[in-house]
């Protein structure tokens, strides 16, 4: 009897450990939901290693990294603006992972020590509802301080920057184009313009299209995937006096449970099989050997600014507090 005894809590102990051997891997993903799902079942047929994973912005992914620091419940996080993956390693969050490419990511498309790496660009830009424009009497916003013209009040939508990637990167643009004191004085008057925010960074270009607001401020990628490709009157523009962009970026997270599998993701992620996908959502692939979307926009089509990710993602944490403070949201 004792020894059926011991048999009976043993079966009930290998019940409740976690299936090490098990093809599963778990991903936090900062891309728009639909878009996660263009790519996740085809790394599945690939690999035969099934993905468990968790949807949230960007700024979202790095709060719940940094709340499960001491016990990683994903292995790799993937898309976002590479300057919050640069934030995540300044707080240790992050293993060092080079890719096995037969090609060369940019200067700018990787941490120096490998803690990320990127595989799209995407510009930040204005998406209008043409429709509304008209209601207004406006022309699409042609420069930040357009955006500060009473004919757009509560016509703007935008999201927090402590949530969205996308919002950081503007704030970050802002910032490294004016000095602050100028950024957060900009943004106090853009305030009695904006509508409201929201918690993703495309979110507002699916609102003007449906007309909820007149213009929506993210990257060019979404406002056409999510506007003007869906057949919404979306037109787009870029302020004259240059903007902001990101490189897209993925990692793997410290001590997460399938390290192997986060490494073979970001492999996969980079090949030309992976980044042809991204026709679908008119990104621009990093790999030159993959195929751009008609219609994307290239970083050679748009006025840049000397955007520094590195600097960004290492004060984000300042940044975000002094932009909650005095704008009070």
């Amino acid at each position: 009897m004792r020894r059926i005894g011991w048999i009976a809590v043993a079966v009930l102990l290998v019940a409740a450990m976690p299936a090490f051997g098990a093809n599963v891997l778990h991903m936090y993903s900062a891309l728009d939901t639909n878009e996660t799902k263009l790519y996740i079942p085809e790394f599945e047929k690939d690999t035969g290693i099934k993905v468990e994973w968790v949807r949230m912005s960007a700024g979202e992914v790095l709060a719940r990294i940094r709340a499960e620091g001491n016990n990683p419940q994903a292995s790799v996080w993937f898309g976002g603006p590479s300057q919050e993956h640069i934030a995540a390693k300044k707080f240790g969050l992050l293993a060092p992972y080079k890719p096995n490419i037969d090609w060369a990511l940019p200067a700018n498309g990787h941490d120096s020590d490998w803690h990320w790496v990127g595989y799209y660009f995407g510009a930040i830009g204005f998406g209008s509802n043409s429709n509304i424009l008209k209601k207004i009497n406006a022309e699409p916003p042609a420069s930040w301080d357009d955006l500060l013209k009473p004919v757009y009040q509560k016509q703007i939508a935008i999201a927090f920057p402590y949530t969205s990637g996308t919002s950081f990167t503007v704030l970050a643009t802002l910032v490294q184009m004016w000095g602050e004191d100028k950024a957060y004085d900009y943004w106090k008057k853009l305030n009695a313009n904006i509508h409201h925010y929201d918690k993703s960074g495309s979110a507002p270009v699916t609102q003007a299209g449906l007309g909820e607001v007149g213009v929506a401020i993210s990257f060019s990628h979404d406002i056409i995937a999510k506007g003007s490709a869906k057949g919404y009157p979306v037109v787009m523009s870029f302020p004259k006096e240059g903007t902001g962009y990101e490189i897209g970026a993925m990692s793997v997270i410290k001590g997460g449970p399938e390290s192997e599998f986060a490494k073979k993701f970001i492999d996969w992620a980079l090949s030309v099989r992976a980044q042809n996908l991204m026709q679908q959502w008119f990104r621009i692939p990093l790999n030159p050997k993959a195929t751009v979307a008609a219609g994307a926009v290239k970083a050679d089509q748009v006025k840049l600014i000397n955007f520094d990710a590195v600097k960004a993602g290492e004060e984000k944490d300042r940044l975000i507090k002094r932009w909650r403070q005095e704008i009070g949201q």
